[in-house]
């Protein structure tokens, strides 16, 4: 008791700080490289531990989390932000005043899976230097002035489950690498609301991927090899674009399809009568082609109105729902 009443009166014993020297030096260079950091981040001090403002591993108390989201930070993004090694995940994410390039030196992020720089005005390239982060498994550069072509150097990427490259002005095709990707365990494909024309690769026609999303580029040609009954895709949206192909011949993922999206292309034939057996179609949309042909029955998906969950919009076709003599 005499000893548990000392320790109560005594003076509190200082704590030995967690954080490593080396990331404290890299946060505090970050922070003074904006010009309104001081300002925006003011709990960021040399008597502070980082490892209060960051998440740090429980064994070397290094720093494994860096995530900034809606900030006003102004400038560039930092080299230092490479000397945060041992980072797992690094997010700058609804930054709207972070511009110029990525740095080269996010490369020596060596243990980064979760790499997300979005909702920025970042601009120049895709580089292709991220092709070094060999750990990463979800890549987001979505909603930023990334422009040029995409390099091929990201299908590389080992361990890649989730790629997001959208809304950005990016142009040229679509690399032939990315349908020989090294990543086994890829799921998501975003290229959508960008500048991208040409054809799809072919290559691309044997991913077995949970969702692509294409919409809202210059792309042309043949899609059709995206669809296969014995594949697992559930999210396919190629719409707003040039395709060109015969509907007549896809067929369906009978139970895994949940979003269809091919509208506003150049797409010809008939609705298959196999899209009945895609029992878990939520959504699906066709619109603005030139299908012809009677529209499949019995139908199972609803048209959008108050209290309905599925949705289909087949209008501005040729497609009625009785046999059909004549289309142009």
């Amino acid at each position: 008791m005499l000893i548990l009443l000392f320790f109560l009166l005594s003076p509190a014993v200082a704590v030995a700080e967690r954080c490593h020297p080396d990331d404290k030096a890299a946060i505090l260079k970050f922070k003074n490289s904006f010009s309104n950091g001081p300002q925006l981040l003011p709990m960021w001090t040399s008597d502070r531990d980082c490892c209060d403002i960051f998440d740090c591993d429980e064994t070397t108390n290094r720093i494994i989390d860096f995530s900034l989201t809606n900030s006003n930070l102004a400038g560039t993004i930092p080299d230092v932000i490479g000397d945060l090694t041992y980072l797992k995940t690094l997010r700058l994410h609804k930054m709207p005043f972070l511009v110029g390039e990525i740095p080269r030196g996010v490369t020596r992020l060596k243990y980064v899976t979760f790499f997300d720089i979005s909702w920025t005005n970042v601009s120049g390239h895709v580089p292709s230097f991220l092709e070094e982060l060999k750990s990463v498994m979800i890549l987001d550069l979505s909603f930023n002035n990334l422009s040029g072509p995409i390099p091929s150097s990201l299908a590389t990427l080992p361990n890649m489950i989730g790629l997001d490259i959208s809304r950005n002005q990016l142009t040229g095709s679509i690399p032939e690498s990315f349908g020989h990707l090294v990543s086994p365990a890829l799921q998501g494909l975003s290229l959508s609301h960008n500048m991208l024309s040409g054809e799809i690769p072919t290559s691309i026609g044997k991913m077995n991927i949970y969702q692509i999303d294409l919409s809202r580029n210059n792309l042309s040609g043949d899609a059709s090899m995206l669809f296969g009954a014995i594949k697992s895709t559930s999210v396919i949206d190629i719409s707003r674009n040039n395709f060109e192909f015969d509907f007549s011949r896809v067929s369906f993922m009978e139970e895994t399809l949940v979003t269809l999206d091919i509208s506003h292309n150049k797409i010809y034939g008939k609705i298959p009568t196999q899209i009945l057996k895609a029992f878990m179609l939520q959504f699906l949309n066709v619109s603005y082609n030139r299908l012809c042909g009677e529209i499949p029955s019995p139908w199972k998906l609803r048209y959008r109105s108050e209290g309905f969950d599925n949705t289909s919009f087949i209008h501005d076709q040729c497609l009625c729902g009785s046999p059909l003599a004549q289309c142009k």
